[in-house]
C-alpha cells in the first residue's frame, strides 16, 4: 500500500494493474479550462481526469448564500459517488498526479483520507518526472467499471471558520498559510483581490516542500523545516487560498513523520469575503 508518496519507477509497474487508479488532476487557476485540454492532450496510460473545480469541491455557497470559499470540499455523498465513478473500490490503490509539484493531486489525497480510504499516493514529481523516466503518454481515454468504495473512519481533521474566528481570541492552534509570500503579505492582487492573511498565522509556501527537482524534500529535512513552526501538529491547521495548496503541506508533514495537523477548507477566499473578519498585512 502506498499512502504519500510514489516514484515514477513503481507507478510503471502497476500502470495496468486493474486494481490501481490513476487520476490526473491538472488545474489552473486563472484558465478553469487548461487541466481538460493538458489531459486531452496526453496523460498517463489509463488516468482518467479529476476536475478540482468540478470532481474535487463543491457548491460555493451553503446556506443562506454564505460564501464557503473558491473551492470548498465537496458534500461527502457526492465524493462517493465521483469516487465510485473513477471505478475506485475499498481495495484500490489510488496515484494522483498533475504537472505542478503535487499541488493539486495533494487535495484529492486528502479527500480520499477524508472518507478513510488509505491507499492513495501522490506521485512524486508528477507528469514531468514520469517524462523523464522515457514513461509514456496517451490520449485514450478507457471508462472503467464503477467502484464500491464506502466511507469509512476519517484519517484527517478540518475546522470551520468559526473555529478560525474563535481561536484569534484563544491561540489554541497556529494557522500556516501555504501561499506565495507575496499573497501572504498582500501584494497579489491578480489572485487574492483582498489581500493579506489572518492575523497570526505563519507563511510555509507550498513549493518549499520541493527540492529543485520538483520533487519532495527528504523526511529528515522536511521535518527540520516544519518544526519552528508550531509546537506540535495536533496544534497546527494549514491554509491556503481555496483550501487546495494547504493540502500539499499537509502531504509534506505525512512525509515528515508529523500527522495530525488540520485543515481549513474554506481558507483565504471565505475568510477575506466577510468585512468584519480581521485582515493582517506585511509580513
Amino acid at each position: 500500500m502506498h499512502t504519500t508518496l510514489i516514484d515514477a519507477a513503481t507507478l510503471a509497474q502497476h500502470i495496468d494493474d486493474p486494481q490501481w487508479v490513476v487520476l490526473d488532476c491538472r488545474h489552473d487557476l486563472l484558465n478553469p479550462a487548461f487541466g481538460r485540454e493538458a489531459f486531452a492532450a496526453g496523460h498517463l496510460p489509463g488516468a482518467q481526469f479529476a476536475s478540482i473545480d468540478d470532481d474535487l469541491s463543491g457548491p460555493k455557497t451553503g446556506a443562506g448564500s454564505t460564501f464557503r470559499g473558491r473551492h470548498p470540499l465537496p458534500e461527502r455523498a457526492a465524493l462517493i459517488e465521483t469516487l465510485r465513478r473513477f471505478g475506485i473500490d475499498d481495495t484500490t490503490q489510488v496515484v494522483a498526479y498533475d504537472a505542478h509539484g503535487g499541488m493539486y493531486a495533494a487535495r484529492l489525497w486528502w479527500l480520499l483520507r477524508s472518507i478513510g480510504h488509505e491507499a492513495v499516493a501522490v506521485l512524486d514529481g508528477g507528469l514531468p518526472a514520469w517524462q523523464a523516466a522515457g514513461q509514456p503518454v496517451s490520449t485514450d481515454v478507457a471508462p472503467r467499471a464503477p467502484g464500491g468504495i464506502t466511507e469509512r473512519p476519517s484519517l484527517t481533521r478540518a475546522v470551520s471558520v468559526d473555529d478560525v474566528v474563535a481561536n484569534l481570541s484563544t491561540g489554541g492552534f497556529t494557522v500556516v498559510d501555504a501561499r506565495a509570500s507575496d499573497r501572504f503579505r498582500g501584494e497579489n492582487e491578480t489572485i487574492d483581490p483582498v489581500g493579506g492573511h489572518i492575523p497570526g498565522a505563519k507563511n510555509r509556501f507550498f513549493k518549499d516542500n520541493l527540492g529543485a527537482d520538483g520533487k519532495f524534500k527528504p523526511a529528515a529535512q522536511l521535518k527540520e523545516e516544519f518544526a519552528p513552526l508550531f509546537a506540535s501538529p495536533s496544534s497546527a491547521v494549514m491554509q491556503c487560498g481555496s483550501g487546495v495548496t494547504a493540502c500539499h503541506n499537509l502531504l509534506a508533514l505525512e512525509v515528515a513523520g508529523m500527522p495530525g495537523a488540520a485543515l481549513y477548507p474554506g481558507s483565504w477566499s471565505e475568510w477575506c469575503a466577510a468585512p468584519e473578519r480581521p485582515v493582517a498585512t506585511g509580513a
